[in-house]
């Protein structure tokens, strides 16, 4: 072969690794919790998933809210198989996928993730790979985790690329919040945090209990969180949920899913942290325990 011929060869071969592993990094890992629960956490993971969609985003809902399956009610689906099964029953991953409503795609945990996170060597490696299928197949995987912090939610935001943490104007609810964030940020100081204010009258008082959390964190942990934006206490969101049906989708032209939109439209063109990105594969590796965030 010639040098010349050999040249073009390496430089097409690199070129192929540089754009696998630029499609790779296109997949974020995101978890969502809240200090306390009903506060309308799985709610807003369930309609920012599908604004991102209508936006152009592919996006891979898990829901891994501990024997809850708020998801699984807010669409009224009754998914088939779940994480638990694919594992048992030797699945794939494309088997325990469900399609919702515009595209939504569901994964549900079933029995819960302290199951999951408890298998044998054999079948966690199993999990893992049958996981590891999603890295550059959707641009975001969204975990609709527990609210408060088990030992299996805190290994899963740990090892997320980023947690949004949902919390309301009840006093409860941002003190947990600020706990969450206190306890996580011990263990990691370098965890990335975003704040969404659900129920708010309107984005003055959403704004003043956004600034009072990102306050106090800065003086007595010394960390930055990012306000990621507010939800309207709207009647439409608490009539969805009777109606087993994504506001967003239901009514469109309700406050709710206005601010919703709004919120998306910041998440998608003010991001900033895009090379902490590691996807998939570096969520599996730090929940496994192989490698430390």
């Amino acid at each position: 072969m010639k040098p010349d011929q050999a040249q073009k060869l390496r430089e097409l071969y690199q070129r192929f690794n540089q754009n696998n592993a630029d499609q790779e990094k296109r997949t974020k890992v995101v978890s969502i919790t809240s200090g306390k629960g009903g506060v309308g956490k799985s709610n807003f993971a369930l309609n920012f998933a599908l604004s991102q969609i209508e936006s152009g985003q592919k996006v891979v809902l898990i829901d891994l809210d501990i024997g809850m399956a708020n998801l699984e009610i807010l669409l009224g689906m009754a998914p088939k198989f779940h994480l638990i099964d694919m594992v048992k029953q030797k699945k794939s991953i494309w088997d325990v996928m469900e399609k919702g409503p515009a595209g939504l795609e569901l994964i549900s945990g079933g029995s819960g993730f302290h199951e999951i996170l408890d298998l044998s060597e054999h079948d966690s490696n199993y999990l893992f790979t049958e996981l590891e299928k999603l890295q550059g197949y959707a641009d975001m995987i969204l975990f609709d985790t527990g609210a408060g912090l088990s030992k299996e939610s805190q290994r899963c935001h740990l090892a997320a690329d980023e947690i949004i943490l949902v919390t309301t104007p009840e006093p409860t609810a941002i003190t947990d919040a600020y706990s969450v964030i206190k306890i996580l940020h011990h263990q990691d100081s370098g965890i990335n945090v975003r704040l969404v204010v659900n129920r708010v009258a309107n984005s003055k008082e959403g704004m003043a209990i956004a600034n009072r959390v990102k306050a106090v964190t800065k003086q007595f942990l010394e960390k930055e969180i990012d306000i990621l934006g507010f939800i309207p206490n709207d009647s439409f969101v608490f009539q969805s949920v009777l109606d087993q049906t994504p506001f967003y989708l239901k009514y469109p032209k309700s406050q709710a899913a206005k601010w919703m939109k709004d919120i998306v439209n910041i998440y998608l063109n003010g991001e900033t942290k895009r090379a902490d990105v590691t996807g998939i594969k570096g969520f599996i590796q730090r929940i496994s325990g192989f490698v430390k965030k």
